[in-house]
């Protein structure tokens, strides 16, 4: 049984990625997975289902998979554009398309979440414009690893001045190779960014695994999951700087890591269940084209 700070760290953590490299599912045998997955004991960790808005439509004829006690929750993926007149263009489109999938059936699917891409020239302007667009349904705009900061600082003047829900950051960690990944190094001032503790941040592509590692498949080393979600929340909570927090994301030592019932700890810093629970609401969530994987190397690690 997991520790209940490894479930508070845990929790809803994974947005299935089935259909993304490198597992690259058509979407009837992604759907079914997850059709299986929400029906797990350990669904515990799953949160949605990663779905690109063009295959809105199609998905429609895989909900009798699906049942009221476990439906499909959705994280809608819009397309990525090159400016701010077409990212507005776009957003409306995905807006349409999110509320006919919430109206198709809606005891058997639901829109928890959007992600999208961020073009280059968005300013505060343009994040008010997507609210007005978007509404409530909570949202994650993507931006590069160098442009986080900037990104992170302007999410959070247009929280100020909005009600909930807040927009959130997405930040790519990975890919199929080895150009893709971000160093910890570009990793660690989003984390640690002042705005960041009040702005929700996700994370996508290549946290398969639970530790930092080198993976042959990809010829580098990938950021481990409870590196990066465990340094976001220390990193809050003890006011860690942009090089303490790269120090944890390095880590690739299993015996670093210490989860029980009242306390996650990484060396000699920790946080207690209570606050860990609240430095996750700012900590959301990570997509990952496997829900197998992860689970599977935790339980090798022994951590459940």
């Amino acid at each position: 049984m997991a520790a209940a700070s490894l479930r508070a760290l845990l929790e809803h953590s994974i947005d299935y990625a089935g259909m993304f490299p490198p597992c690259s599912l058509e979407l009837e045998p992604a759907l079914t997975n997850h059709a299986r997955y929400v029906r797990l004991h350990d669904t515990w960790m799953l949160n949605a289902f990663v779905l690109p808005v063009g295959q809105f439509d199609a998905a429609k004829q895989f909900l009798p998979q699906f049942e009221p006690m476990h439906p499909l929750r959705i994280s809608a993926l819009g397309p990525k554009t090159e400016n701010a007149a077409a990212f507005c263009e776009a957003l409306e489109e995905t807006d349409a398309a999110i509320r006919s999938l919430s109206a198709h059936n809606v005891d058997l699917v639901s829109i928890s979440q959007l992600e999208m891409f961020l073009p280059a020239d968005a300013d505060l302007g343009l994040l008010n414009e997507a609210r007005s667009i978007v509404g409530d349904v909570p949202a994650f705009w993507e931006a590069p690893a160098e442009k986080a900061e900037r990104t992170i600082a302007l999410l959070s003047e247009h929280n100020s001045n909005a009600d909930h829900p807040t927009f959130g950051y997405k930040m790519r960690t990975g890919g199929v190779t080895a150009d893709a990944f971000p160093t910890s190094a570009q990793i660690a001032p989003a984390l640690v960014a002042p705005e960041t503790h009040q702005v929700p941040i996700k994370f996508t592509a290549g946290l398969h695994h639970p530790l930092r590692q080198y993976r042959e498949e990809v010829q580098t080393k990938m950021h481990g999951f409870l590196n990066v979600l465990g340094a976001a929340v220390l990193a809050a909570e003890h006011k860690w700087d942009a090089a303490q927090t790269a120090l944890m994301l390095n880590d690739e030592d299993v015996g670093s890591f210490q989860f029980d019932d009242e306390f996650f700890a990484w060396r000699d810093w920790r946080i207690d269940l209570s606050r860990l629970r609240d430095r996750r609401r700012f900590v959301t969530t990570f997509g990952s084209c496997s829900f197998d994987e992860p689970r599977e190397d935790l339980c090798a690690l022994k951590f459940f």
